[in-house]
């Protein structure tokens, strides 16, 4: 597993590097069928264009079922406005349930790979809540995210002093002249 994780890293690294809007979050999960919770990890790599990379990483561990999910969303920008953006997410990854043992599902097996399908939206702020609605293809269920990203070097304010192309560098503080 950590072999895993590290070369889905290792092959984002690029991505990361030239990206100048980049966030980073956290995520609460609920899974309908087996009412279990958890909770979730993510990067977003290029969160304002049409199409953005989110690796993610999920653990659920209230509840019947015990495992964690390791992969690879593409979010799909349907309809942006001034406030929110809505998107269809596909979601590829490998899972590890961990009490696949205990279940009474035939063919029930520890080590997976599973894609999901799902909407979401989310705000278009620097700190951006977001709610998914995702449905996983091989065990047929659905789950729901509700979470927090942050997004790094990221201008809210266009036409102010954040906006860097009009900040002149000869600007000196009052209070320190």
């Amino acid at each position: 597993m950590k072999s895993n994780a590290i070369i889905i890293v290792i092959c984002l690294l690029p991505f990361l590097g030239r990206s100048q809007n980049w966030g980073a979050g956290v995520s609460a999960l609920y899974n309908f069928q087996s009412e279990s919770f958890g909770v979730g990890a993510r990067v977003s790599i290029f969160p304002n264009n049409t199409i953005s990379y989110c690796p993610q990483f999920s653990y659920i561990f209230i509840g019947p079922v015990s495992e964690y999910t390791i992969g690879l969303s593409l979010e799909f920008k349907v309809v942006k406005l001034n406030t929110f953006t809505f998107y269809l997410l596909a979601h590829g990854g490998y899972n590890n349930w961990i009490n696949a043992t205990s279940s009474g599902l035939e063919g029930a097996s520890p080590a997976n790979w599973n894609a999901e399908g799902g909407i979401g939206v989310t705000t278009n702020q620097c700190l951006r809540p977001f709610i998914e609605y995702r449905y996983n293809l091989k065990f047929q269920e659905t789950h729901l995210r509700l979470g927090l990203l942050y997004f790094f070097g990221c201008r809210v304010d266009r036409m102010g002093y954040r906006n860097a192309k009009k900040v002149k560098k000869s600007v000196v503080c009052p209070a320190y002249k």
